[in-house]
């Protein structure tokens, strides 16, 4: 009886696995195919007795099941550290090699724990997180929109020409995109708490020794160098995190946290005209300080990334570039943010200079006020709209709407007519700042790659920025005047608006969708 058992044991044995028929066996499975946890666990159920009485093989003993083995290995790491979508199974000589079943098992255990679950997409945790890039852009975007305040004062202060004052804030924006490719590859390797705590540091440093600079090359290291490494310490990580809680509201979360950039846009500029009158330079700008050091410290507490760490990775991730879409996008990028900057920096020096009657300094800093605060419009409305229609499609009409209103600032000479401008134009640039990340994000289908590829942009964009203001600084300074320099501008964004078009064509031909997919 035993020695009947042992051959028909030695039989089975011997028999191959099927390689398809699947339906008529459900308790072996195709290791070609791909399978759901809840279906192996299933086959591993129904195929449990089979398995048990399999009689050892004649070349050496029986092994024990590596299963559980394979599943610390592959599952447990938490890092999500591996590209494999396969365990490699180290062969044993004298012993039985895994089932089928088990290396199945192997595979699926390993990639469930590899991929992210699902965003929330809403939830207390998720708008926290929101509220923390809020809290963020405001401190660093709200401070490089305000910086046509210091524009026009550093200039009487320094008495330099307004080409060398803009690569103050020219630098600084510079940074922020340009910090971004090692910030954004550092948290995704898991050390986003030690950016954060790093960035808040510099921006306090960096803040307080603005206050005592006197000349130009101390406000070029001070509020030039060191605040753009801090906002760049702060900004991408920020994107990246909270890109990863939202999914269907992802435009609307993004547009939500953009809002600060006109928070700050609001509050820093009224601050700078209230107290500079009273208190002096120094003790204006520690005031900013005190508020940007309280707010940071609340986004301190509240950030928390969502996604594991994806410790192995490249710093760029070059085959992104092999993607079209994304290459088109990115010198879309690239040319709308050479720009888009233009009014942010020397709208307050133009309705002094070229406007007639010309307005007074406070006066001209309400027209920055307004520029900054009607952002809230342009960051909010786009997004929504993104989230239900796509972000690429929003943004092309929005720089097509931009790069029109450049060219038509050419015909507006009195300040009733510059406060109407401001307010349209307000709307279109903010929603070019709100709209960047978020198509972004959009052609980013692996999330624990967004850091990387969000970086590697604002690297690309962090040129247009730190040239784009100098040089209609320089043409401002030539025979053409305001007049070249908003010629170059729209001129800048129109030819963004081109590759937008064709990074949607090339996605378009991709997918097979047609003008009016969501993308």
């Amino acid at each position: 009886m035993a020695a009947s058992s042992s051959s028909e044991a030695g039989d089975l044995e011997k028999q191959p696995l099927p390689a398809h028929n699947t339906a008529s066996r459900p308790h072996e499975l195709d290791e070609t195919k791909d399978y759901s946890v809840d279906d192996v666990r299933a086959t591993k159920q129904d195929g449990s007795t089979r398995r048990s009485c399999r009689a050892p093989s004649g070349r050496g003993r029986s092994r024990p099941s590596h299963h559980s083995g394979h599943s610390t290995s592959s599952g447990g790491d938490g890092e999500a550290g591996t590209d494999d979508d396969e365990v490699e199974e180290e062969e044993v000589i004298g012993e039985e090699q895994p089932s089928v079943l088990d290396r199945v098992l192997s595979r699926v255990t390993s990639r469930s724990s590899y991929d992210p679950s699902p965003p929330p997409d809403g939830g207390w945790l998720a708008w926290t997180q929101c509220l923390v890039g809020h809290i963020v852009i405001f401190n660093t975007w709200g401070w490089v929109n305000s910086f046509g305040t210091f524009q026009t004062y550093y200039t009487e202060l320094l008495q330099r020409p307004p080409s060398d004052v803009s690569w103050i804030g020219s630098l600084n924006v510079f940074l922020l995109f340009f910090v971004g490719t090692l910030t954004g590859r550092l948290v995704d390797a898991g050390y986003f708490r030690l950016v954060f705590l790093t960035g808040t540091g510099l921006l306090a440093v960096g803040i307080f020794t603005v206050s005592a600079c006197t000349t130009y090359w101390q406000f070029l290291l001070a509020q030039g160098l060191c605040l753009g490494i801090a906002h760049g310490c702060l900004f991408c990580p920020t994107l990246a995190v909270l890109s990863t809680y939202f999914l269907r509201r992802r435009a609307l979360a993004l547009g939500v946290a953009a809002c600060g950039s006109a928070t700050g846009g609001l509050v820093f500029p009224s601050m700078v005209r209230q107290l500079l009158p009273q208190v002096g330079f120094a003790w204006t700008v520690r005031a900013i300080g005190f508020v940007q050091l309280a707010t940071m410290a609340l986004a301190n507490l509240l950030a928390r990334p969502r996604i594991k760490p994806r410790r192995a990775g490249p710093l760029v991730e070059w085959s992104a570039f092999g993607e079209l879409e994304y290459s088109f996008y990115a010198a879309g990028a690239f040319f709308n943010f050479w720009g888009v900057y233009f009014a942010f920096f020397y709208v307050a020096a133009f309705s002094r200079e070229a406007l007639r009657p010309p307005m007074s300094y406070p006066e001209s800093l309400n027209l920055l006020l307004l520029l900054n605060g009607i952002g809230i419009v342009g960051r909010l409305v786009p997004n929504y709209v993104a989230d239900h229609v796509g972000a690429v499609n929003v943004f092309i009409p929005t720089s097509v709407v931009a790069s029109a209103l450049v060219f038509c600032w050419v015909a507006i000479h009195t300040p009733a007519g510059m406060y109407a401008w401001v307010v349209l134009y307000g709307i279109a640039a903010a929603g070019i700042q709100s709209l960047f990340p978020a198509a972004l994000s959009f052609l980013t289908a692996d999330l624990r790659k967004l850091g990387v590829r969000m970086g590697m942009v604002f690297t690309i964009v962090s040129f247009a920025v730190l040239t784009g203001p100098p040089i209609a600084g320089a043409i401002i300074a030539g025979p053409d005047g305001y007049t070249g320099a908003r010629a170059f501008a729209g001129s800048s964004i129109a030819v963004g608006c081109g590759f937008l078009v064709a990074a949607k064509l090339t996605k378009m031909r991709k997918t097979g969708q047609g003008w009016t997919g969501r993308i």
